[in-house]
């Protein structure tokens, strides 16, 4: 594992109902142009088809209508749910978004989480995890071999299956977790990466270093090769120039999105309380759920994650909340980028201890710098009075 920490988002998206939804999602890509720019190394777009907040259906969609809009920012689907799907249509459409994007496509798959989901496909929610493991069983021989695929269960059948087109490159391949120990073992039996999707979460932070050793384990059953630089952990930042300033950003939209969770998506691992604003911004402080205030919190977040996983990780995505209006939220970004990424990427010890070493070093060589100065005045003057000529007087 390199030294430099990749940095991203994670956009489900969520937006108010009765919002504009045109807008919300020309918003919503906007947003990855902004991220572009300001160096964030990926995005991952959500899959649901319920509860009125995540509108994005697909994923894939989303990765076709940011990439002509941005230079190098990878995308991903974060996460496809499998469950859902026939896994050999999964694959044929990230392969041609990996042709199509010339390499920056990157494949999130998961079970599904929200259960108003499935329920309109006849699926429950005891039989999602039973898919996913068969649809990445399949989606995975397809990618790595040309030998066609045999398969039937109850939901699928596969006679002879084959891709359309090979990948254009070796693209990313990740399974989402939150708690359970279900994304890491597919992840090790596999040889995926792993989106630790509820790493600040109590249960999901208790497990972070649990579910790097179940993935060494599987991988180590299974024959496969795992690297930490793959492991990707999520959580909440929003930050400002100071932290009353944040807490007063978030006002515009914390209460929608606690809201959503604690009425609406039946998804309990995201269940938080607080009644007001404010209660709900110091959850997020006092918990380590999150950080609203300045980036010495957000860089505070992401070492207390890197100590609790024991080893260290790849990629800090950010769940992108809107908690604030479309200006701040864009603000928080590129704070972060500022002033949080060099710290986690190697370039912040360089130019503040070549500062501290130039302040060091400044007497002395002020001092030498000013008798230089004097000295060439002096043979200036000399020089003058050799040729009979007054030497001007030096600049006060």
């Amino acid at each position: 594992m390199n030294d430099r920490m990749r940095f991203g988002i994670f956009l489900a998206p969520f937006h108010k109902p009765g919002i504009n939804p045109t807008l919300a999602l020309e918003q919503d890509l906007e947003l990855v142009q902004w991220l572009d720019r300001c160096d964030y190394d990926e995005v991952w777009f959500g899959e649901h088809h319920s509860a009125g907040s995540e509108i994005s259906a697909s994923p894939e969609l989303m990765i076709a209508s940011a990439a002509p809009r941005t230079r190098r920012i990878k995308l991903g689907t974060g996460v496809v749910s499998v469950s859902y799907h026939n896994p050999l249509w999964v694959a044929e459409k990230i392969v041609q978004l990996d042709h199509l994007t010339r390499g920056r496509a990157m494949l999130g798959l998961g079970p599904g989480s929200l259960p108003t989901d499935a329920a309109m496909i006849g699926l429950s929610q005891k039989d999602t995890r039973g898919l996913l493991a068969d649809g990445l069983d399949i989606i995975t021989r397809l990618l790595r071999s040309d030998e066609p695929v045999n398969f039937e269960n109850d939901r699928w059948t596969l006679k002879d299956a084959r891709l359309h087109l090979r990948p254009y490159s070796n693209f990313d391949l990740a399974t989402a977790a939150v708690a359970s120990p279900t994304g890491p073992k597919l992840a090790g039996k596999y040889g995926t990466g792993l989106i630790s999707i509820g790493a600040t979460t109590a249960a999901g932070f208790d497990a972070l270093a649990l579910h790097w050793d179940v993935i060494e384990e599987e991988a180590r059953h299974h024959k496969q090769q795992v690297d930490r630089s793959k492991w990707r952990l999520v959580g909440l930042c929003h930050i400002a120039e100071t932290a009353e300033q944040a807490r007063r950003d978030v006002e515009y939209g914390i209460e929608h999105w606690f809201h959503y969770f604690q009425e609406i998506a039946a998804f309990p691992q995201m269940s938080m309380p607080g009644q007001n604003a404010k209660e709900m911004i110091d959850f997020i402080n006092d918990s380590g759920f999150g950080a609203i205030g300045t980036p010495e919190m957000c860089r505070a977040q992401i070492d207390r994650l890197w100590k609790q996983s024991n080893g260290g990780f790849g990629a800090y995505l950010m769940l992108a909340h809107n908690w604030a209006n479309f200006d701040a939220t864009r603000r928080s970004y590129e704070l972060i980028a500022r002033e949080v990424f060099p710290h986690f990427q190697g370039q912040h010890h360089s130019t503040m201890n070549a500062a501290m070493r130039a302040q060091k070093m400044r007497p002395e060589l002020a001092a030498v710098h000013a008798k230089a100065v004097e000295t060439a005045q002096e043979i200036y003057s000399a020089e003058k009075d050799s040729r009979g000529v007054k030497a001007a007087e030096p600049a006060e």
